[in-house]
Formats: structure tokens, sequence, C-alpha cells
């Protein structure tokens, strides 16, 4: 993104479309003479009116250039006529979003009205905004970081609880404020390994050893719960995924379907009908969970089907809940063959299984409740094999379904919200949501074994200090302490035009 600080810039920060209001944002050093350009106020100007306070004024179709306290606007009605009657909003530098002097004009939402004013603005010397740039502005005037501005978008993009609860704390620097503690316990560290180069000849030790191996331990930690949280944090950002499998024609379509209220996958007979996976989102009691409908699972030549099956064992591996969908109504040896295909493929370390016996409605009693009972002989038998104990580890629930009628998807909801409540508690923990700062924290505690690494092996202090100062880089990347015009245009790209 090509930065022009010294432009006046101005978009819609609104979604276009009709509606009651839409507000258009001006900001740039000529924001106030611009903004006095195309609004006539009623009393004083815009340019002299103080930071914090709302103008009443009237736009006309063409730009008055003479000054609202020395002309009648009104009198040259034959000559002009009026879009629109709005309300401007001052806001004077540094005290404005951006930093810079900035105005918000709130108008009718009238398409023709919008497009109309942003010609106007145009004509008196603004420029169209491009995505993300009022954002990037305040990054770069100082008003705040780039895990902030980042954050921004998070909050804008949140769609349940939990998502905006963490995006929001970002925004308001919680993250920034623990990586910058943990940058400057590094710096003073690494300052005083480069001290001691100076005066290597006289052999002067200024950085504790014990002091510097009991803070690796404690930063390494730190970095790796963060790295550690990113699987929690994405799940709460786009959805916790859950993946439905299970064998050809058990209904795993039509579950989805059920769940979604409308027929988004295809529904059939024929066996190998899903080939790919479908993905569609669903907010169950302010908690977002991503289902991805898989291909069913069966011995087949056919290429397409099998690279869907190999697939869905990859969104299995993927998912945070797994949702083994059994047909009551298959004989018990392929059943046991589909359980079994599904649990050897569950990390009951980090992942939870939910078995559904599907088709209670056209089932026979006696086929649920020996499902039930293999299910549990069989995940005890696996459980024991690996040393892993099922009520530290991991978690499995069996719940009667029937997709079709849609009895027992109640409960399955229910199980799903509860599974994942932790998402809404008021925790102060801070999650990673953004691929970008998992990146770089992964990066920087590379660097920091490293240093552990080299330490314990006597490696010289020169070398070890070069090593924190990349763990340092690395940790002032996320922030933009470090950061380049590539960088902040990818992420700002990605912005809506307006913020």
């Amino acid at each position: 993104m090509y930065i022009r600080n010294e432009d006046t810039i101005c978009a819609p920060a609104t979604i276009p479309g009709t509606g009651a209001i839409s507000v258009i944002r001006v900001s740039g050093p000529d924001a106030l003479t611009i903004a006095d350009k195309v609004v006539t106020c009623r009393k004083g100007s815009i340019s002299e009116a103080d930071g914090y306070t709302l103008k009443f004024g009237v736009i006309y179709n063409i730009i008055d250039n003479c000054n609202s306290n020395d002309c009648d606007a009104l009198s040259n009605k034959s000559f002009k006529h009026i879009i629109d009657e709005v309300l401007v909003s001052v806001f004077r530098a540094p005290h404005s979003y951006t930093g810079e002097n900035s105005v918000e004009i709130s108008c009718h939402a009238s398409s023709y009205i919008v497009s109309e004013i942003m010609s106007l603005l145009y004509a008196a010397g603004a420029r169209a905004a491009e995505p993300g740039e009022f954002t990037q502005r305040a990054f770069l005037n100082g008003k705040m970081d780039l895990a902030q501005a980042e954050a921004v978008a998070d909050v804008i993009a949140s769609q349940n609880a939990a998502a905006h609860r963490i995006a929001f704390k970002q925004m308001k620097g919680g993250f920034s404020s623990e990586l910058r503690g943990m940058r400057s316990e590094l710096l003073e560290l690494v300052s005083l390994m480069e001290l001691e180069l100076d005066f290597s000849e006289e052999e002067v030790e200024f950085a504790d050893r014990t002091r510097l191996d009991s803070l690796l331990e404690q930063i390494i930690a730190h970095v790796s719960r963060l790295i550690d949280s990113f699987r929690l944090g994405n799940a709460i950002k786009n959805g916790v995924p859950v993946a439905i499998a299970g064998a050809t024609n058990t209904g795993k379509s039509t579950l989805l379907n059920a769940l979604l209220g409308e027929d988004r996958a295809i529904v059939s007979d024929v066996h190998g009908t899903t080939r790919d996976t479908v993905e569609e989102t669903l907010n169950i009691d302010g908690i977002l969970f991503r289902f991805i409908d898989t291909a069913g699972l069966r011995e087949t030549t056919e290429v397409v089907e099998q690279i869907g099956i190999q697939r869905t064992f990859k969104k299995i591996g993927e998912a945070s809940i797994v949702l083994g969908m059994i047909d009551l109504t298959r004989d018990f040896e392929s059943t046991c063959e589909t359980i079994r295909s599904i649990v050897d493929k569950v990390d009951f370390t980090c992942q939870k299984l939910v078995f559904l016996l599907n088709k209670t409605d056209i089932s026979e009693v006696n086929k649920n409740v020996t499902t039930e009972n293999y299910i549990v002989s069989y995940i005890d038998s696996k459980l024991v094999e690996s040393n892993n104990n099922y009520n530290d580890k991991g978690e499995v629930k069996i719940i009667p379904i029937s997709a079709k009628t849609g009895a027992g998807l109640s409960d399955l909801r229910s199980y799903l919200a509860f599974s994942q409540r932790d998402l809404l508690g008021d925790s102060d923990t801070t999650l990673v949501t953004n691929q970008r700062h998992a990146q770089a924290l992964s990066d920087a505690r590379t660097s920091l074994l490293r240093v552990r690494e080299g330490l314990a092996a006597g490696l010289p202090t020169d070398l070890a200090a070069q090593d924190i100062r990349e763990a340092i880089y690395h940790l002032g990347s996320i922030v933009g302490e470090i950061s380049t015009d590539e960088v902040l245009g990818n992420i700002f790209r990605n912005f809506c035009i307006g913020k």
C-alpha cells in the first residue's frame, strides 16, 4: 500500500444500501476546510468548530466556496438544489481515531445521496481512501500498535460473544502489553550481555547467569502457552471446527441441513454423493461452530471418491469435535468397522468425540443398546492400549438422533454449547487468534530455545546475544515495532473500506 499521509481521504464508513443513516469519513490535514466547502452550516464553520462537537448543515449540489458567515447560501436557490441535511462530527488532531483532523458526515442512507456527497468531497480536494487506510493512519500516527490495528478488523468481523471478547481485549492492548513486557526483559539482558563483550579483556560478567536461565525458562513457557492457545483462539474466531464423519448414506448431509435449517448439502440415496467437504457456520448459544460435512467412509476404487475420503481423515484430525454418524439400520459388522475407523483417527488428548446413533425413528431398540456397548468397549480398549485415562484426556458422548425427523438434535446442540462453555468465560487469559502472530511467536521460541541450548553448551556470549536479538525482533514484528510497507500492505488491504 502506497502511504500518502499528506493526502486527505474520504470513504463511506457504513455498508452501502438503503437505510436510515449513512456515515462518511474524512481524515487528513485539509479535512475541516474540505468539509467547509461541501457543507453549508447554519451557524459558524466547521473549520472553526471545537473538537468533539456536532454541526448541523446543508449540502447542495455545488461546492460552496464562500464563507457561510459572509454569504447566505439560501440566496442562491435558483442555481443549486439541496442534496441533504446532515450532521457533521468534528474531531481535531491528535484527538481522533486517525490522529488527524477528521470529520464524519451523517446523512440519509440513500445510495444517491452518498454518491453525490462523495463526488463533492473529491471535487473539493479529497481522494478515495484505500481499504484499511483510516486504521493504517491510526497505526502510523501512534494511536495504536499493529496488533491492536488487526484487532479492529477482528472486532468488526466477530460473529459471537467469545470472538468479540477476545478481539476487544486485544484492541485495548492486553496482548501488546504482554509482548512488550517480554521484549523489555530480553532487551535488558541482551544489553548486559553486549556490555560484557565491550569489557571482554577484563572478564567482567554483567549478566547474571542464574537470572538469565530463569528468565529464559519463564519467557519460553509464556511464549509456548501463547502458541498453544492459537488452536482455541482460532476456533473462537473462525468457529469451533466440527467434523461430521461416517460411512456413506448414514445421514451426514441430512444432519447438516437439519442443523442449518436449509438444504445446504446435497442429499441422495446414491453412495458417494458427497465427494468433497462442505463447510457452514452456526451460532449456538453465543458460540460459533464450523460444521464440516465430509465424504462417506467406504472401500472404493473410484479415484475422486478416494481423494474425498483422504480429505475426510484430514478434517477429522483438524477438528476440535468429531461427530461420528452411525446408521442403526446397517448390519452390526459394518457398523463396528465404521466405529473403529473413526475412533482410530481421533486424538483423545485434544479432541472430543460424539457418536450420533442415527435413524432411531426406524431402527430396532436392541441395535441402539448393542451399538452403544460396542462403542464404549472399543474406546476403553484403545485408551488402555495407549495408556490414556479417558476421564482426564478425552471425552466421548453417545446421542441417539433422527436427522430426518429432528429427534435428538436439541440434545446435540445443548451438548455442543456445553462442551465449549469455557469460551464464553470472562477469563483474562490471552488467546492468540491471528496466524501471523502465531508464526512470529513460533519463530521467537525457536530463537530462545537456541539461546538455552547454546548457554548450556558453553557457547560464546555474542552468539547467545544474537539469538536473543532475533527473538526480540520476532516479538516486535507482532506489534509493529519492526515492520515493512509490504507487511502493512498485506494486513490493511483485507480491511473494509471506510475503516
